[in-house]
């Protein structure tokens, strides 16, 4: 399958908001979907997020600021990657207070605010500024947006009022600081990666979702790995993609992933639309919520991504030792 590649921006939503607009379903190299009115109408299903993860030579970063409607969903979370020591705040608010979300990505801030925990992402020019504090750690980083820097912008229709707008945004080179215990390191330039992933729309209740991404660079190249699957499945639309050197490579294939979480130490495989990728895990972050209405189970294993992509014109890419993640979410929200 081969979905509508969108080159002028256009509205997620139609008429007076309630419903998709069905000539926003493709995908995009920039955010050129507005979904600002996603939670103006149809209150109780509507998701809101955005959720970056900054890797480093000695820390992984991440923050997660979030709106359901009935609740707001904030973490952060640090990993020490020598000592495998981690650092750890989340917050659900009901109802959902003390959250601000931007409109439209990038033209806007976001934040959170709960007991124990602050997040702001600010636009600053050259790129995003990402702050997060919680006891024992804070960071400060910015995610630089080189010129020319292309990003996933996908919409995924499951039906004319539930669908769903997602940018992942890969390899986007970061720089700062990460304080841990009074103790402050860089977060390197050249070394260090920024992924975003900017969710807005309108869920089904029970969702099961596959999200694998990495950043970095092999054989003199920057790599972005960006593969998803199982919430995309039967839509028409996919999340999969490379990005080299800065410029996107939409996969269209749906993705075979082949894994085992009762042994999550073994690589993972994942096939298909010209890639051949082996994760091989080394840590692995297990959550949970269960508040009866609101429940989730997730399981991300962090580790390197190794394998080939051969483009639609193709040239073959081979990467190696690529730093990400890989997970499996099961959600009822």
């Amino acid at each position: 399958m081969t979905l509508r590649e969108l080159t002028e921006p256009v509205s997620l939503t139609a008429g007076d908001g309630r419903v998709l607009n069905r000539a926003a379903v493709g995908w995009a190299r920039q955010p050129l979907v507005d979904a600002s009115r996603v939670h103006t109408r149809s209150w109780g299903r509507n998701k809101r997020w955005e959720y970056w993860n900054v890797t480093t030579p000695t820390h992984i970063l991440a923050l997660t600021v979030s709106s359901i409607d009935y609740a707001a969903v904030h973490e952060v979370w640090v990993l020490d990657r020598a000592t495998e020591r981690t650092w750890h705040a989340e917050a659900t608010v009901i109802p959902a207070r003390g959250v601000t979300l931007a409109p439209r990505l990038e033209q806007g801030s976001s934040r959170a605010r709960a007991k124990g925990l602050e997040i702001d992402i600010d636009e600053v020019p050259g790129g995003t500024r990402l702050r997060a504090r919680i006891a024992g750690v804070s960071f400060d980083v910015v995610a630089e947006l080189p010129d020319g820097h292309e990003r996933l912008a996908v919409v995924v229709p499951w039906s004319s009022r539930r669908f769903q707008y997602t940018v992942k945004d890969l390899a986007r080179p970061a720089v700062g600081t990460v304080t841990v215990e009074g103790v402050t390191s860089d977060v390197p330039a050249g070394q260090s990666w920024a992924v975003l992933d900017h969710g807005r729309g309108r869920w089904p209740y029970d969702v099961e979702w596959n999200w694998g991404a990495g950043s970095g660079v092999s054989g003199g190249r920057v790599i972005g790995v960006q593969v998803g699957g199982k919430w995309t499945d039967g839509s028409g639309s996919t999340e999969n993609a490379m990005l080299v050197d800065g410029r996107l490579h939409k996969i269209h294939d749906d993705l075979v992933w082949e894994y085992d979480l009762a042994q999550w130490r073994r690589p993972w495989r994942i096939t298909g639309g010209g890639l051949d990728a082996t994760f091989a895990p080394f840590y692995r972050k297990v959550g949970s919520t269960d508040l009866v209405v609101l429940s989730s189970r997730t399981e991300q294993c962090f580790g390197h991504w190794s394998g080939t992509f051969t483009t639609d014109d193709g040239e073959t890419v081979a990467f190696a030792d690529i730093l990400g993640w890989a997970e499996e979410v099961h959600n009822r929200w």
